[in-house]
């Protein structure tokens, strides 16, 4: 599964990215998970699964959902929550119900 966080760029989301690889690690998923600030999505879709939006950034969830979804990629905000106190377990578990809708 690949998992991309999109983002301003900012450490937050590496923190975040750090913490969600080693829950998937702890339940044993094979999980590629990276951030990237939203310019670079488009070179990132290859095999992607699922794109998490950073709340900073949630108004480009249109733009970014109109690029992804054409091509059966999920795509949503990151809990605002979830992402304010680092839980990757939590922002893990969200992707993964996308995944599964």
């Amino acid at each position: 599964m690949k998992i991309i966080l999109v983002c301003s760029a900012g450490m937050s989301t590496s923190m975040l990215v750090n913490k969600m690889r080693k829950s998937a690690e702890e339940r044993g998923l094979e999980a590629e998970i990276n951030a990237v600030a939203e310019s670079e999505l488009k070179n990132n879709v290859d095999g992607l699964d699922v794109v998490l939006i950073g709340p900073q950034v949630r108004y480009l969830e249109k733009k970014i959902k109109a690029q992804v979804e054409p091509q059966g990629i999920k795509a949503d905000i990151i809990d605002q929550m979830a992402y304010g106190m680092i839980q990757g377990d939590k922002v893990l578990d969200q992707a993964l119900n996308l995944i599964k809708e």
